[in-house]
Protein backbone atom coordinates (compact mmCIF):
# COMPACT_ATOMS: atom_id res chain seq x y z
CA UNK A 1 0.00 0.00 0.00
CA UNK A 2 1.49 2.93 -0.98
CA UNK A 3 1.76 6.81 0.94
CA UNK A 4 -0.92 8.08 -0.28
CA UNK A 5 -3.48 4.93 0.24
CA UNK A 6 -2.11 4.73 4.03
CA UNK A 7 -3.30 8.59 4.57
CA UNK A 8 -6.29 8.67 3.01
CA UNK A 9 -7.15 5.55 5.60
CA UNK A 10 -5.59 7.70 8.12
CA UNK A 11 -7.20 11.10 7.32
CA UNK A 12 -10.65 9.24 7.75
CA UNK A 13 -9.46 7.80 10.93
CA UNK A 14 -8.68 10.90 12.06
CA UNK A 15 -11.84 13.29 10.79
CA UNK A 16 -14.21 10.35 12.29
CA UNK A 17 -12.36 10.56 15.43
CA UNK A 18 -13.40 13.46 17.74
CA UNK A 19 -13.19 12.58 21.36
CA UNK A 20 -9.78 13.72 22.09
CA UNK A 21 -8.23 17.20 21.16
CA UNK A 22 -5.47 15.41 18.89
CA UNK A 23 -5.28 12.16 17.00
CA UNK A 24 -2.23 11.00 14.85
CA UNK A 25 -0.89 8.30 12.79
CA UNK A 26 2.07 7.02 12.05
CA UNK A 27 2.56 6.86 8.24
CA UNK A 28 6.33 6.18 7.92
CA UNK A 29 9.55 6.01 10.12
CA UNK A 30 12.79 5.67 9.14
CA UNK A 31 15.83 5.76 11.99
CA UNK A 32 15.07 8.01 14.52
CA UNK A 33 12.17 9.65 12.39
CA UNK A 34 8.94 9.41 12.30
CA UNK A 35 5.87 11.13 9.70
CA UNK A 36 2.63 11.61 10.91
CA UNK A 37 -0.49 13.11 9.86
CA UNK A 38 -2.71 14.46 12.45
CA UNK A 39 -5.98 15.54 13.08
CA UNK A 40 -7.72 17.81 15.82
CA UNK A 41 -11.11 17.86 17.18
CA UNK A 42 -11.81 20.92 15.43
CA UNK A 43 -11.30 18.91 12.19
CA UNK A 44 -8.05 20.82 11.00
CA UNK A 45 -5.09 18.80 10.06
CA UNK A 46 -1.46 18.86 9.50
CA UNK A 47 1.63 16.52 8.76
CA UNK A 48 4.37 16.09 10.92
CA UNK A 49 8.29 14.74 10.70
CA UNK A 50 9.81 14.42 13.86
CA UNK A 51 13.39 12.93 15.14
CA UNK A 52 13.18 12.33 18.91
CA UNK A 53 15.52 11.37 21.93
CA UNK A 54 14.72 11.15 25.32
CA UNK A 55 12.78 14.63 26.47
CA UNK A 56 14.20 16.22 23.40
CA UNK A 57 12.43 16.54 19.97
CA UNK A 58 12.70 18.35 16.56
CA UNK A 59 9.69 18.40 14.19
CA UNK A 60 8.65 19.72 10.82
CA UNK A 61 4.91 20.69 10.50
CA UNK A 62 2.81 20.96 7.08
CA UNK A 63 -0.55 22.25 6.76
CA UNK A 64 -2.95 22.18 4.37
CA UNK A 65 -2.09 26.23 3.33
CA UNK A 66 1.38 25.24 2.64
CA UNK A 67 2.62 26.99 5.88
CA UNK A 68 6.09 24.72 7.52
CA UNK A 69 6.54 25.45 10.97
CA UNK A 70 10.11 23.97 12.90
CA UNK A 71 9.36 22.90 15.92
CA UNK A 72 12.21 22.28 18.76
CA UNK A 73 10.74 20.30 22.11
CA UNK A 74 12.51 19.81 25.21
CA UNK A 75 11.17 19.12 28.50
CA UNK A 76 13.99 20.80 30.37
CA UNK A 77 12.06 24.33 28.80
CA UNK A 78 9.55 26.21 30.70
CA UNK A 79 8.49 29.02 28.85
CA UNK A 80 5.38 31.65 29.07
CA UNK A 81 3.63 32.88 26.65
CA UNK A 82 4.04 35.53 24.56
CA UNK A 83 7.67 35.36 24.44
CA UNK A 84 10.27 35.96 21.71
CA UNK A 85 13.41 34.82 20.91
CA UNK A 86 16.03 35.45 17.94
CA UNK A 87 17.57 31.75 17.35
CA UNK A 88 20.28 30.61 15.36
CA UNK A 89 20.24 27.18 13.79
CA UNK A 90 23.21 25.32 11.46
CA UNK A 91 23.05 22.32 10.08
CA UNK A 92 26.50 20.72 10.06
CA UNK A 93 28.88 23.17 9.43
CA UNK A 94 26.66 25.04 6.65
CA UNK A 95 26.32 28.92 7.24
CA UNK A 96 23.56 29.36 10.40
CA UNK A 97 20.39 30.09 9.60
CA UNK A 98 18.31 33.06 11.82
CA UNK A 99 15.70 32.43 13.81
CA UNK A 100 14.36 35.79 14.14
CA UNK A 101 11.48 36.05 16.77
CA UNK A 102 10.89 32.51 16.89
CA UNK A 103 7.66 32.13 19.46
CA UNK A 104 8.34 30.71 22.70
CA UNK A 105 5.77 28.26 24.56
CA UNK A 106 6.03 25.95 27.29
CA UNK A 107 8.18 23.36 26.43
CA UNK A 108 8.69 24.44 22.54
CA UNK A 109 10.05 26.87 20.26
CA UNK A 110 8.01 27.46 17.48
CA UNK A 111 9.11 29.25 13.82
CA UNK A 112 7.05 29.38 10.21
CA UNK A 113 9.82 29.17 7.57
CA UNK A 114 9.01 31.35 4.90
CA UNK A 115 6.88 30.96 1.77
CA UNK A 116 10.15 31.40 -0.55
CA UNK A 117 12.94 29.87 -2.05
CA UNK A 118 14.91 30.08 1.57
CA UNK A 119 12.28 27.52 3.38
CA UNK A 120 13.13 25.52 0.71
CA UNK A 121 16.75 25.91 0.79
CA UNK A 122 16.83 25.12 4.37
CA UNK A 123 14.23 21.86 4.03
CA UNK A 124 17.00 20.54 1.41
CA UNK A 125 19.80 21.13 4.26
CA UNK A 126 17.74 19.37 6.91
CA UNK A 127 17.66 16.28 4.17
CA UNK A 128 21.21 16.21 3.35
CA UNK A 129 22.39 17.13 6.60
CA UNK A 130 23.84 14.91 9.37
CA UNK A 131 23.27 16.97 12.53
CA UNK A 132 21.37 20.07 13.55
CA UNK A 133 22.71 22.55 16.09
CA UNK A 134 19.88 24.85 18.31
CA UNK A 135 21.79 28.06 19.42
CA UNK A 136 21.13 31.37 21.53
CA UNK A 137 21.30 34.59 19.86
CA UNK A 138 25.17 34.71 20.84
CA UNK A 139 25.97 31.20 18.80
CA UNK A 140 26.15 29.00 22.21
CA UNK A 141 24.52 25.59 21.71
CA UNK A 142 21.26 25.05 23.34
CA UNK A 143 20.64 21.53 21.57
CA UNK A 144 21.20 19.45 18.75
CA UNK A 145 19.59 16.77 16.92
CA UNK A 146 20.30 13.91 14.32
CA UNK A 147 19.33 14.04 11.59
CA UNK A 148 19.74 10.62 9.99
CA UNK A 149 17.13 9.23 7.76
CA UNK A 150 15.56 12.67 7.26
CA UNK A 151 16.20 12.75 3.73
CA UNK A 152 13.36 9.67 3.57
CA UNK A 153 11.27 11.46 6.13
CA UNK A 154 11.11 14.58 4.52
CA UNK A 155 9.95 13.10 1.14
CA UNK A 156 6.82 11.41 3.14
CA UNK A 157 6.59 14.47 4.88
CA UNK A 158 6.43 16.23 1.61
CA UNK A 159 3.80 13.83 0.16
CA UNK A 160 1.93 13.66 3.09
CA UNK A 161 1.71 17.96 2.82
CA UNK A 162 0.23 17.47 -0.91
CA UNK A 163 -2.24 15.04 0.03
CA UNK A 164 -3.91 17.20 2.77
CA UNK A 165 -3.24 20.13 0.28
CA UNK A 166 -5.57 18.28 -1.94
CA UNK A 167 -7.94 17.38 0.91
CA UNK A 168 -8.61 20.84 1.16
CA UNK A 169 -12.48 21.65 0.92
CA UNK A 170 -12.94 24.45 -1.70
CA UNK A 171 -15.49 25.47 -4.77
CA UNK A 172 -15.90 22.12 -7.01
CA UNK A 173 -17.18 24.66 -10.12
CA UNK A 174 -13.59 26.09 -10.33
Amino acid sequence: MGIRSVLAVALLATSVGGASAQESEVLFAHKHWQVSVVGWDDGSIGCVAEVTAPGESFSIWTFPDGAVQLQFYSSAWSFGEGQTADLGVQIDRRAPWNLTGAELYQNSVLFYLPDDQAGVNFITEVARGNRLYLRDADGVDVQNYSLAGSSASISALVDCGNVITDTTPGNPFN
